[in-house]
């Protein structure tokens, strides 16, 4: 009978070898310090008070949606065209019966697609007691490829009647409300193409520096659930007092909360900063501001966004929660002025501070295990030098990268415009320019060809070579966490997946192909989320790439 022979194990490296050289141990234990900051996060949830009510005139949702209808009417009002110029004319009259003041605030802006377009915000002051001013606003142009019926004549038709409760009605002395404090009845220009009437507002006009907070109104007469929008253009969200103030409001008149970005979108904006409603320039002021919308993230379709989609009933219910949270507060401003950042969880928030500091926590696991690999090469006597060169070599292609997407910006091969977010539905933002691309793409193709005669191999890689060039990456990742931790933590949301998928492949360079081409990928997981937030929430579906790029084009 024929010996079988014998089966020989494969015997698994020793921790702290070559084949195994990160330490799974400090790794594990490194994440018992993360428990810490979660601890505190958990003590940190908040549950402002909303101010009191204050009880104010009945809201009409019939007579606004008329309004609505009368402005929709008025179809194609882009920024500096005709139709643009009628509909300020419209505004106008419907509020000159009331005797409220309004000012003409003029500017010009570019607007990619469009060039440069004179533009004009009508301001409407109802005085008050107080120096301080609360604003209520909305856009009234559109961006010309429909009539724009919610988006944003609901809006423009809401404001004009919560003015109208503090003018001066014909056959009557005296206004209905006395304000304790500055209102200020703000239509906006530009408000379609990125909020950049908003953006003018808050940094250019005269009343910027009294304003304490601002409710913004845009398509609010939908068939979508009543919405609250509160991100801006830094990491900044209104206080918790003002938000909660506007979402009691709302929940009293529809016996529900509020809808709100879900909490993982809620970290996205933080870490990347953008909103396309006009709330978000006045948070980057420092203000106080909320939008409330029946739309999503993305306002309505143009081609779709007709009068018989307009609900006088949902208007009247924006409208009494509108009217409510601008009486309570009148009343109680003082307390709820500001910004802060947190985590808005319905009734209850989390502090910005602690999402930060868990944040920031998750990256101490990596960034131990990162120093303990480095620190065993320099025992081991690996130089880390030519790697680090190597690295020096790939920065010097993404810089020529870089500069060469910088250079044509100059030579006007993106669009280019005000430094506000480009409308998503306009074809700007779907139309790649295939030659200018093209020509980057083969000049960055002759950078990488002149970067990679320096990067080849001249001889067999050892490994102990190999090692130092995995070791070398994950001390760039570590200073570039750290970089990121100087300028917004929150963004390290993109970062971490990279950092602790990437932290194994010094492990796995004797696995199969597959597996470390799988590693390799999944770190990839944060930039993917930030392009898929894009993607779905504001419908550019596999246009987000280009769309990231058009926004670093416009500033």
């Amino acid at each position: 009978m024929a010996s079988v022979p014998p089966r020989t194990e494969r015997r698994r490296a020793r921790p702290g070898s070559l084949q195994r050289p990160v330490n799974g141990r400090l790794y594990r234990g490194t994440w018992l310090l993360v428990g810490l900051p979660l601890l505190v996060a958990a003590f940190s949830v908040a549950r402002p008070a909303p101010l009191p009510r204050a009880f104010l005139p009945a809201f009409d949702g019939e007579t606004t949606k008329k309004l609505a209808d009368d402005l929709a009417g008025r179809p194609y009002r882009q920024p500096g065209s005709p139709q643009a110029l009628a509909a300020a004319t419209w505004f106008r009259e419907q509020l000159a019966p009331y005797g409220l003041p309004i000012r003409t605030e003029r500017f010009s802006a570019v607007i990619p697609g469009r060039g440069k377009v004179e533009l004009q915000n009508l301001v409407a002051e109802a005085v008050g007691r107080s120096p301080r001013t609360i604003v209520v606003m909305a856009h009234r142009d559109n961006d010309g490829r429909g009539p724009g019926a919610n988006d944003n004549a609901s809006g423009t038709a809401m404001l004009i009647q919560l003015a109208r409760a503090y003018g001066v009605p014909p056959g009557l002395p005296t206004g209905q409300l006395r304000p304790n404090h500055t209102i200020l009845f703000l239509s906006t220009d530009g408000g379609a193409y990125g909020g950049v009437g908003a953006a003018w507002f808050a940094t250019h006009s005269p009343f910027r520096n009294d304003v304490a907070g601002v409710i913004n109104l845009d398509s609010v007469g939908g068939n979508g659930p009543i919405r609250l929008d509160f991100s801006g253009d830094t990491p900044r969200n209104p206080s918790g007092t003002f938000l909660q103030t506007i979402a009691a409001r709302v929940a009293a008149q529809t016996g529900r909360q509020p809808a709100r970005p879900g909490a993982l979108s809620q970290l996205v904006d933080l870490g990347f900063p953008f909103s396309l409603y006009e709330q978000a320039p006045f948070l980057a002021q420092g203000i106080a501001a909320v939008t409330i919308t029946t739309a999503g993230d993305n306002p309505p379709d143009p081609l779709s966004d007709t009068t018989d989609r307009l609900r006088a009933d949902k208007l009247a219910q924006v409208g009494r929660a509108a009217q409510d949270a601008l009486g309570a507060l009148d009343a109680g401003l003082e307390f709820a002025q500001g910004t802060t950042t947190y985590l808005y969880l319905g009734s209850r928030l989390i502090r910005g501070w602690a999402v930060e500091l868990v944040l920031i926590a998750c990256l101490l696991p990596f960034l131990a295990t990162a120093i303990d690999l480095f620190a065993r090469c320099r025992r081991r006597h690996i130089a880390l030098a030519p790697a680090l060169r190597a690295y020096r070599s790939r920065l010097g292609f993404w810089a020529w990268v870089v500069g060469l997407f910088e250079l044509f910006r100059l030579l006007g091969a993106w669009p280019t415009g005000a430094a506000r977010p480009i409308p998503p539905s306009s074809p700007i933002a779907h139309n790649w320019p295939a030659t200018a691309l093209l020509a980057l793409a083969v000049l960055t193709l002759i950078g990488w060809l002149v970067a990679r005669e320096r990067l080849i191999p001249r001889r067999e890689i050892t490994a102990e070579e190999e090692l130092a060039g995995h070791t070398a990456s994950l001390l760039c990742l570590g200073t570039l966490s750290l970089l990121v931790v100087a300028t917004n933590p929150f963004a390290l949301v993109f970062l971490l997946p990279s950092l602790h998928v990437w932290l194994w492949l010094p492990q796995l360079r004797g696995a199969r192909a597959g597996v470390r081409l799988g590693v390799l990928a999944l770190g990839f997981a944060g930039p993917a989320l930030l392009i898929g937030s894009f993607a779905g929430r504001y419908g550019l579906g596999w246009d987000a790439p280009w769309y990231l790029a058009e926004l670093r084009a416009v500033g």
